[in-house]
């Protein structure tokens, strides 16, 4: 017997009806939409309420799709057939779900068993349905919901149905059946009034390993130097094992309680960082961990690769910095707060992914395009000893018609030093040699190798500051290619870009940079560089980094190895109206304050990276992805860096701005060659093709509806044909005047399965051999 149902709405306009059973009156029910943020629950389930005490639930549920026999909800019924998974059930992407197992079928049946050691004067359920669901406890129907609703509700329980929750092992049972749309259904037994809030979904955990996932330990993760281009021979690797805790945002102390291990860096929702847990975002992530130091005369940094998004620093109790921008290096001088021996360190984090940071693929419910997010540390973390008066940075330039490498180092406090002596060195043998007064230094190379990629001729470099008696103060190693970047009309009279005064078709993967053991971190650098020698094997000269930027010591690889590199900043969210290259475009409002930080992430990026030969294009937006002040941006960027190209929207809203217009098609490549507007820049195709193919017993989960652009194909073969048709066009558009072309992509993501190579880069959908072979139609005059 039905009464008095709440109606409420959903975007489709249709309703949602609460029904419940009760044998004698009728009940009108609170509902409360819960938010999913408390750090302080140690099991999904659980709150901070006395109930959280009584009831010891977990997120195992045992379920099937198919309709059970009579009296499957009864306590004794024997479920042992059916199959076991983590709640929620339902498919991603469902509003407000928190999915932990995927249910695509019209109809499930769950059972669970609860241990209560007492009842609550006010039980009830904190429930999450679609659609219609009923409820059973201990055998006894006592709720059905018609309908769907988009979020938790607080569902009391009628004082009639009381006596039915008991003391002990309760069995509580769900039949929920699908209409159509998203689905999802979910629930946990609760005191009405002491609601509980449930964290986060736990990410997906996918059983897909990398042949190198599978060999990191907590000795050897990430054990390589991290900053190629400005080494020094003295460093602490402070990778390995950290102690974890999860608290609210509002916590500033550190938490006295510790919840068990992560292994930096990587980060809190991947698998090898051995947590697997999303980061909510009134939530903050705690690390921990203790390193020995003797004191000495000299200043100890404390470098950090990258940290998502927000966090401040504590050495030995004191707050030695803070730092917000997730994709870039920082450092803090921790000198005055060591003590000698053992120091503690810990970081906190917060990240709220989804606001208006920059975050590129990340998302809370990962679907289609968009990758699991990422949370807290994701690269090295590491200590140096420099001294007083030391070189703090780099700025490296090249002139490829002169033969010219010009060298201006940041001095951390010019005191006592006296000059800098850079020697420039190939093969081992000095070539050129310089010494004078700080500033800008330039060495010219008679007889220049320059850097291409055929040919990636490296540099190696010395960089000394000398005091006045001529003893070195302090020492650095780096490198240079020597290049120059550039465009020029061909015979034709379109515009290609150049590289040393010749022109070069750009011709390379868009590269996502994800994998699925370490998400955003590369499970080594063994594996990191795998993908770009098999890039090159396959004949692609150039990548496109999409919306990411990876460890420098990626960019170091793709410099000694000839790897062209189109580095694009990562993107955030706010984004206008994506009208391509249509004339009249708009851009999204931002305000003074989200533009500075875009910005200063901007240029953190290309400060950090601009001594990378590899890099020879910037490219700001994506696809109208935060694009704002698009002028503005552009313009800057070309005062900011007047050596390289810029492409300023890849896909996006075209303004005349920067050096390249840029056309996104799938599946196959296109372009509005016969509009006028784009006669004076530089034509690419930054993304096209797409083609998927499933590789069997290497997906990210099988269980998703995996794509890839254009429909699957029906056999390997098909799926070659269509990449050779896509060549075959882009082809015959570089004879019309394309200068570059962008292939999605390099390997699968998640539910992508548009890769050249499998997520695990296990399997290779066309081998390198086939694909360099197929690849030189765009290389032939």
């Amino acid at each position: 017997m039905n009464f008095n149902p709440i109606l409420t709405e959903r975007p489709d306009h249709r309703t949602t009806r609460l029904s419940f059973f009760s044998s004698m009156s009728t009940i009108v029910l609170p509902v409360r939409l819960m938010h999913v943020w408390l750090a302080t629950l140690a099991v999904l389930g659980l709150g901070q309420s006395s109930l959280a005490q009584q009831i010891s639930q977990t997120e195992q549920w045992s379920y099937t799709f198919e309709k059970p026999t009579e009296g499957w909800q009864e306590p004794q019924f024997d479920d042992s057939n059916w199959q076991h998974g983590q709640g929620g059930f339902g498919t991603r992407g469902t509003p407000g779900s928190r999915v932990g197992t995927v249910w695509k079928s019209s109809d499930i049946w769950l059972r669970r068993v609860i241990s209560i050691k007492q009842v609550p004067a006010r039980p009830g359920f904190l429930i999450h349905h679609d659609d219609e669901a009923e409820i059973f406890l201990n055998g006894k129907q006592v709720a059905v919901l018609p309908a769907w609703t988009n979020d938790y509700q607080v569902v009391p329980l009628h004082d009639l149905h009381r006596s039915t929750l008991r003391q002990g092992k309760n069995t509580l049972a769900i039949h929920c059946h699908q209409d159509a749309g998203g689905q999802f259904i979910d629930a946990h037994i609760i005191d009405v009034e002491q609601p509980l809030t449930l964290p986060p979904a736990s990410p997906f955990q996918s059983e897909l390993i990398t042949k190198w996932g599978s060999e990191v330990t907590a000795d050897n993760a990430w054990a390589d130097y991290p900053r190629p281009q400005m080494k020094r021979d003295e460093w602490v690797n402070l990778n390995g094992n950290w102690d974890y805790a999860i608290t609210s945002e509002q916590q500033t102390a550190v938490p006295e309680e510790w919840e068990g291990k992560i292994l930096v860096p990587f980060c809190l929702e991947s698998k090898l960082g051995g947590v697997q847990r999303m980061l909510g975002d009134r939530e903050a992530l705690w690390y921990r961990r203790y390193f020995e130091t003797s004191l000495t005369e000299s200043k100890t940094l404390l470098n950090f690769e990258a940290v998502d998004y927000r966090c401040e620093v504590f050495v030995n109790g004191k707050s030695v910095g803070k730092h917000q921008g997730g994709n870039t290096p920082f450092s803090f001088d921790i000198s005055d707060t060591l003590v000698e021996g053992r120091n503690s360190l810990v970081v906190r984090v917060e990240d709220e992914t989804e606001e208006w940071q920059l975050r590129g693929k990340q998302v809370r419910n990962p679907n289609g395009i968009w990758y699991t997010q990422v949370s807290g540390i994701w690269q090295t973390i590491w200590l140096e000893q420099v001294p007083n008066n030391h070189i703090a940075d780099l700025t490296i330039a090249t002139d490829a018609a002169t033969g010219t490498i010009s060298i201006e180092p940041t001095i951390q406090d010019e005191s006592r030093v006296a000059t800098v002596k850079v020697v420039a060195k190939l093969e081992g043998t000095s070539v050129a040699e310089q010494q004078s007064k700080p500033g800008l230094i330039s060495l010219t190379i008679g007889s220049a190798r320059l850097w291409s990629p055929d040919s990636p001729t490296l540099y190696d470099l010395e960089v000394l500051l000398l005091d006045h008696n001529g003893e070195v103060m302090d020492r650095v190693e780096s490198y240079a290619g020597i290049r120059t970047v550039g465009k020029d009309v061909d015979a034709e009279g379109h515009l290609r870009m150049t590289l040393n005064g010749k022109p070069i078709f750009h011709w390379g993967p868009l590269d996502q940079g994800w994998w699925p053991d370490g998400l955003l971190t590369p499970p080594s650098d063994e594996g990191m560089l795998y993908d770009i020698a098999w890039l090159k094997d396959a004949g692609f000269n150039m990548i496109r980094k999409h919306i990411k930027v990876e460890p420098r010591r990626y960019y170091y690889h793709c410099d000694r190895l000839g790897m062209m590199v189109w580095q694009d900043q990562v993107s955030a969210g706010h984004s206008p109206p994506w009208t391509f290259l249509q004339p009249n475009p708009k851009d999204a409002d931002w305000s003074d304050e989200n533009h500075s930080q875009f910005m200063l992430e901007l240029e953190r990026m290309i400060d950090a990276l601009e001594n990378h030969p590899s890099i020879v294009v910037w490219v700001p937006f994506n696809e109208a992805w935060g694009q704002h002040r698009t002028t503005d941006v552009g313009d800057w960027t070309l005062n900011r860096d007047p050596s390289r190209l810029v492409n300023i929207a890849s896909g996006g809203n075209y303004w005349p701005v920067g050096d390249i217009a840029d056309q996104h098609a799938y599946p196959n490549p296109s372009f509005p060659l016969n509009d006028s507007r784009f006669d004076n820049v530089i034509k690419v195709v930054g993304e096209f093709g797409g083609h998927g193919y499933p590789v069997e017993g290497h997906l990210w989960d099988a269980d998703r509806d995996n794509w890839g652009y254009g429909g699957l194909p029906k056999s390997k073969s098909e799926y070659q044909d269509r990449y050779l048709k896509s060549l075959e066009i882009l082809n015959e558009l570089r004879h019309q005047g394309i200068a570059g072309g962008v292939y999605t992509q390099t390997t699968d993501v998640e539910g992508e399965i548009n890769g050249l190579m499998s997520y695990d880069r296990k399997v290779e959908k066309i081998s390198p051999k086939e694909l360099k072979l197929m690849h030189q139609i765009l290389f032939t005059p």
